[in-house]
């Protein structure tokens, strides 16, 4: 499996697959609408040994009580289902999080399942002093330090793109 940084010739691939991977075409729009409007921070891709995309991760800004200090979010993750419980979604989010922190960024949010993103060393945001938006349960909101203190000054409300508002 290869994991690299999407290109252009991708596009179509990824917008295949988020809408084979998810229920609506939401998560594409508002995958093309982040890159449209240049909140595309990172997006990472998974080939499989023909070339095929088969998984997809996107990161964007976050803002931290109206103020952007470097934190991403993550959102969304996809993975066709013929390669699902494959390790493929790990290495995407692996990926990711390593490419950030080699970017600079000091801190990474995400709304999803605890036990998947803890394995990563996401824990809740709350504990950070952090909180969402959306209407989500605690333990669905979590925090990854890239950088010791990333979250120490910025306890508060975290508000995703205003394209995340379509969804």
């Amino acid at each position: 499996m290869l994991i690299r940084s999407e290109a252009l010739a991708d596009l179509l691939a990824i917008d295949k697959l988020l809408n084979k991977t998810f229920p609506s075409d939401a998560e594409a729009k508002l995958v093309m609408s982040l890159r449209e409007n240049g909140h595309n921070t990172l997006s990472l891709v998974a080939c499989n040994d023909e070339g095929k995309v088969v998984g997809h991760v996107m990161f964007s800004p976050v803002m931290v009580n109206g103020a952007d200090i470097g934190i991403q979010g993550l959102a969304p993750l996809s993975v066709h289902p013929d390669y699902r419980n494959q390790g493929v979604a790990a290495q995407l989010v692996k990926e990711g999080i390593e490419t950030l922190h080699e970017f600079g960024y000091p801190g990474c949010v995400v709304l999803g399942d605890s036990g998947f993103y803890g394995r990563f060393g996401f824990k809740p945001a709350a504990s950070y002093g952090l909180q969402s938006t959306f209407d989500v349960p605690a333990e669905a909101f979590m925090a990854l330090e890239l950088e010791p203190g990333a979250f120490g000054d910025c306890e508060g409300v975290v508000k995703y793109c205003a394209e995340f508002d379509a969804l």
